[in-house]
């Protein structure tokens, strides 16, 4: 039975909606879809024809479009909170940039996932920068190191991040762990597969230091200033690239190291915390719980949009909420009771290029059934070796990778039916695969 509190609720979202749709309707350059879009030029008649491809002013179609030498490419791959929802992944963002370099920033659960999406071959996916150590900010790398090493990465998985004010609570302790998490799972592919991309290569920096530079090759600047956000150590990051500037907050609290150091950017990112009155209303959360976390914790909409002010960036991008009709009215009202500047509401698969002249929005249009894309370095075939050095470097028998005897003898015979498919793979590639005997212990063939 809907309550008389719960009616007064759903009109309110109906009317809102209704509200939203007359907004953004009068007042199209605030549209959190749209805001960023330039007006696209008249086409002439010779220009329109009936059979040759329009490509839309309002998508992108990765991998379909060069990146100029002087542009940056900005993409979505997760805006939501700490909550999981099928809509939103974790926070984190990928910057392309021509010179062919390309980083992540943060990783949360289920980025991964959008990032196959683009078809960017692993082998260019593997400069991470984690603002924090919160999961649902670094809650997909170990997707990363797995799905890039089997999908042909033939390097570790490079990861920046802060150290803690012990190192229990650093990048480093927490990468370490990561890392042996996976034991099992490198085990098992060693001998079989290309092993070389299961590795990690952190990058552990002082959080304390403001505006230190922690990475630095190839024209590209990446440097770090603190943030305030639940514990000692989260840090926000600044990309500076052939005059242009990004700036990414990560999660963190109005600070001053941001106000002085985020200013003539190109585009900011920066948490814009769902309103305290939605945590209650959607989340179920106590009043003072909602308040501490959408106002303490993190940053308030009416926050975000007083940074905003105070840096006028060329677009600011604002990221870290559920969108959708019944908060994106909530929040846009609340930013611009203090901003009234350029602004994006960050949706995922939102992709800004960003060149000196101006900032395009649009939305990427994501193939869900795609296969990894091509390998830009070959791979090599996997060696007996493998296994013999795993073994050794974690300190047990290479035997101890084998089944056992009892293991093996519950194998199925299928051989009638498994083995016509090396000789078939015999005819395609012109050489020799030996069958093995699944049922025989290596140390017994």
């Amino acid at each position: 039975m809907t309550t008389k509190v719960g009616k007064t609720f759903i009109a309110a979202i109906f009317i809102a909606g209704i509200g939203a749709g007359a907004f953004f309707t009068s007042n199209p350059d605030l549209n959190p879809v749209t805001a960023a879009i330039p007006n696209a030029e008249a086409k002439s008649a010779d220009e329109i024809s009936p059979v040759k491809a329009q490509m839309s002013d309002s998508v992108y179609y990765p991998g379909t479009e060069d990146l100029d030498p002087d542009e940056m490419r900005i993409i979505a791959l997760g805006t939501g909170m700490p909550w999981p929802r099928g809509s939103q992944a974790g926070p984190g963002f990928l910057v392309e940039l021509g010179n062919g370099d390309k980083f992540i920033f943060d990783m949360g659960e289920g980025t991964v996932d959008n990032l196959v999406t683009l078809q960017i071959p692993w082998e260019y996916l593997d400069k991470v920068f984690i603002g924090h150590l919160h999961g649902d900010h670094f809650g997909d790398l170990g997707a990363l190191f797995i799905g890039g090493g089997l999908g042909g990465r033939t390097g570790p998985v490079r990861v920046w991040g802060p150290n803690g004010p012990t190192p229990e609570l650093g990048t480093a302790y927490a990468l370490e762990h990561l890392a042996k998490a996976f034991t099992w799972d490198k085990a098992s592919r060693q001998g079989y597969v290309d092993v070389r991309g299961f590795e990690f290569e952190t990058h552990e920096f002082d959080y304390k230091k403001v505006n230190a530079v922690i990475y630095e090759e190839n024209g590209v600047v990446v440097r770090s200033i603190p943030a305030i956000h639940a514990l000692e150590g989260p840090v926000s990051f600044i990309l500076e690239w052939n005059d242009l500037k990004f700036v990414f907050s990560s999660d963190t609290a109005p600070n001053t190291w941001f106000d002085e150091y985020a200013r003539d950017a190109d585009l900011v990112i920066h948490e814009s915390f769902i309103p305290a009155i939605d945590v209650v209303n959607g989340l179920k959360a106590d009043p003072e719980s909602a308040l501490f976390a959408g106002t303490q914790a993190h940053t308030a909409p009416q926050a975000f949009g007083k940074i905003m002010s105070r840096l006028k960036p060329k677009l600011a991008v604002a990221y870290h909420f559920f969108y959708d009709n019944s908060t994106v009215v909530n929040i846009l009202d609340s930013i611009r009771q203090s901003y009234t500047g350029p602004l994006s509401l960050a949706k995922d698969y939102m992709v800004w290029n960003v060149k000196k002249d101006g900032i395009r929005q649009r939305m990427v249009v994501a193939d869900q059934d795609n296969w990894t894309p091509e390998k830009p370095v070959p791979g090599i075939a996997p060696l007996q070796s493998d296994r013999d050095a795993f073994a050794a470097s974690i300190g047990i028998k290479t035997s101890d990778l084998d089944f056992s005897q009892d293991t093996l003898n519950h194998r199925l015979d299928v051989d009638d039916v498994v083995e016509p498919i090396y000789i078939e793979f015999e005819k395609i590639f012109g050489r020799k695969f030996n069958y093995p005997d699944p049922r025989t212990k290596p140390e017994d063939k």
